[in-house]
């Protein structure tokens, strides 16, 4: 369960990058929708590292340590 709401956030913020990029090239930075996608993005990323940090610190994931 846990690594499917990691792949989730994963796929949220390449959908969020990508919006970001069609409404840069569709409005041509006049609009804040591209601010708007930055902002989304940078908060998915910032969930997806915490609830990564915290299930590793809680132990659901676990480091693989031989190569």
């Amino acid at each position: 369960m846990l690594k499917a709401v990691i792949v989730i956030l994963l796929l949220a913020v390449l959908v969020s990058l990508f919006s970001g990029l069609f409404f840069l090239i569709r409005d041509g930075g006049k609009t804040n929708r591209v601010l708007n996608s930055l902002a989304l993005r940078v908060t998915l990323s910032i969930v997806l590292l915490a609830v990564i940090l915290i299930s590793l610190w809680q132990g659901a994931l676990t480091l693989n340590p031989t190569p």
